[in-house]
This record gives structure tokens, sequence and C-alpha cells, in this order.
């Protein structure tokens, strides 16, 4: 019985040893594994980039749909969203039939308000505002990796006494520029979506 406590004993000492005597490289090197392994199944789920989806390299931009009576908008807006990706140069742009992805577009909605008075109750600035409905999908699998509805886009644009930042005066402007700013800000919104995450 002693002698079985005795070698019970020994063991122990033994295998204190030899876990306390393991070099301090390997402590380190299993304390970084843990905290590698933590911070990466902890973040990994809340960043997400079109360059990082597996398979998805290109990108087709078909024209967009127009449920509105507003004629050029589908063009312009295609062609603003198509010329965004090639600038940021994430996604190449290609033909329908030999890309990765799409991203489809609807424009449901357009809209011009007046923005804002002078004095005198008479319009300063108009806003040109676009509502659509896009959603990116990865080609083979038909599988939506994001979709919003409503997307809205807008433009201001001065009709009187204008100005420009700096405050010297600036010819007045028409729908058509508002218009522009608005197609900008809805090509500028929908790529940051599709290639900086969501």
């Amino acid at each position: 019985m002693v002698r079985k406590y005795i070698e019970t004993k020994r063991m122990q000492n033994n295998l204190k040893k030899s876990v306390f005597h393991l070099p301090f490289s390997v402590f380190c090197l299993l304390g970084t594994a843990s905290c590698l392994l933590l911070f990466t199944s902890g973040c990994g789920v809340y960043s997400f980039s079109g360059s990082s989806i597996p398979g998805v390299k290109t990108i087709a931009v078909p024209l967009f749909d127009n449920q509105t009576q507003e004629y050029g908008i589908r063009e312009s807006l295609t062609s603003a969203v198509a010329d965004r990706f090639v600038k940021d140069n994430t996604l190449k742009v290609v033909n329908e039939k030999i890309t990765d992805s799409i991203l489809h577009g609807s424009i449901t909605k357009y809209v011009r308000e007046s923005h804002t008075f002078d004095e005198q109750e008479n319009i300063k600035e108009y806003i040109v505002r676009i509502w659509v409905n896009v959603w990116f999908e990865e080609k083979k699998s038909k599988k939506i990796i994001w979709k919003d509805d409503n997307r809205e886009g807008w433009g201001i644009y001065c009709v009187k006494d204008c100005v420009d930042e700096s405050g010297n005066p600036k010819s007045d402007e028409t729908e058509d520029d508002g218009k522009q700013r608005a197609i900008e800000k809805l090509a500028e919104d929908i790529v940051n979506k599709t290639v900086k995450g969501w």
C-alpha cells in the first residue's frame, strides 16, 4: 500500500515537471493559436467583401427594368453602375453568358420635388429622387447574395441665385443635373454594397 502511494506521488511529480519544463516557446505558440482561433471565429462572420465570395470574380450588369415614365433612365443608371464596377476593379464586368454573378435592378419610382425657397417663397432648388429594387446573385447556384428593395438615390439642383461651394455665382441648373447626381449616388451605393460587404 505504501509502495503504491510512493509510486503515485512519483508519477505526479514527474508529470508536473514535464508540463512546467516545456519550453516557453511552446506556451507562446499554444497561446497564439488559441487567440487566432477565437478572433477569426468571432469576427469572420461580420466582414465579407465581394472579392472573397468563393468562385465569384466577374459580374454582369444587364439593363435595369424601368417601371417609371422617365425616358432613358434605365440606360443611364445601368451604365453608371457598370462604370463604377470597372473603376472599383474588385469584380471584372463581363458578358452575362460567361459571368460568375449578376446584378439585377428595377427602377420603381422617379420624383422631382421642390427642395428650398428664397425669401419670397420662390423655388431655389429641386430634388430628384429615384428608387430601385436591386439584387445580386451567384449565377451558377442562382443564390441571392444580397437584395435591397426601395433603395433611394437623390440629387439636388439649383434653379435660382445659384452659388458654388466657394459662394461664387454659377449658372442655373436643370433637372438633368439633379437626375445625374441621383444616378451617381445610386451607382456608388450599389457597388459599395456589392464589394465592401453587407
